[in-house]
């Protein structure tokens, strides 16, 4: 079933990312078939909350997370939300619908001796694609970027002669991040590395494979997750568990909350507080070993 009316609204009004608009056309097609599969239906336009409790049922049932059926219902009431705006629908069947309560995730960052590991074992970089995960790894960890938006970045998105980084992050919003002076000369470095690839076929995309092509998501996954099986032995080792480093480093040195925000592309506070319970830890051991009566 297309959505394209509803798609055109998310991307181009919204300005939502094309990643984003791709999961919610997926989430609404999901829900199309299921409806077309147990009631005989060819529109979702046209539902009841019954029919979408049913729905959500059967997610559960199939042992989808509590957390990713929200995401798919939060799809959906966008979706009904869009209706009612353009005069399609009188009533959002969503209206009185309460989320499914989800388990906190506590992020364990890495350690800052684990970063440095990773780092120093990068130091003896002398090719190209080991220059060009060291980069990656050190922009991951100085900047806070997220995985979609590194993969995004562009070749005019790097100034070295101001030490900054153009970043694309949600809704098209635009942030520029200070780089430090050693990332700045790993890419330097890895520029100069990328000029032997031997047929570039994305030219203006500043992070490529040495096929010349555009780095894509899983593949940094898997750089991230590689290095820091070497230093690491926390479960998770991915891209944003570098950016939950970042965030909660950069508090634990005292770092101010709402510059953490901005570097981190944020739009609110409270999405930048999930970083804080480790800072809070920090906090307490500093006022334990520091306090006069820590030792009465």
């Amino acid at each position: 079933m297309p959505f394209t009316q509803f798609t055109d609204y998310l991307l181009l009004e919204k300005n939502y990312s094309k990643l984003t608009v791709n999961a919610y056309q997926n989430d609404l097609n999901e829900f199309s078939e299921f409806i077309k599969n147990e009631y005989d239906s060819s529109s979702i336009k046209q539902v009841n909350y019954p029919q979408i409790r049913n729905w959500i049922v059967t997610l559960v049932e199939k042992g989808i997370s509590n957390r990713t059926i929200n995401r798919k219902v939060s799809a959906l009431n966008t979706f009904y939300k869009f209706l009612l705006k353009t005069g399609d629908i009188e009533l959002n069947p969503l209206s009185k619908h309460k989320a499914l309560k989800t388990s906190k995730k506590i992020q364990v960052p890495f350690s800052e001796a684990e970063i440095e590991s990773v780092l120093d074992y990068l130091n003896s970089a002398n090719d190209f694609e080991s220059v060009r995960n060291k980069f990656i790894i050190e922009l991951f960890y100085s900047t806070g970027i997220r995985r979609i938006e590194l993969v995004e970045l562009k070749l005019s998105s790097l100034d070295l002669h101001n030490n900054t980084l153009k970043v694309l992050g949600k809704r098209n919003k635009e942030r520029i991040v200070p780089l430090l002076k050693s990332v700045v000369q790993t890419a330097e470095t890895y520029l100069s590395f990328r000029k032997s690839i031997d047929s570039i076929i994305d030219g203006q995309q500043l992070f490529l494979t040495k096929k010349g092509v555009k780095i894509y998501e899983t593949l940094v996954y898997r750089i991230i997750n590689e290095y820091f099986s070497l230093a690491s032995s926390k479960v998770k080792k991915s891209p944003h568990i570098l950016r939950h480093s970042f965030a909660t480093h950069l508090l634990n040195q005292g770092a101010d909350l709402n510059a953490v925000k901005e570097l981190l592309g944020h739009s609110s506070l409270a999405s930048t507080q999930v970083y804080t319970h480790n800072s809070i830890a920090e906090l307490k051991k500093v006022h334990i070993n520091a306090h006069p009566r820590s030792k009465k």
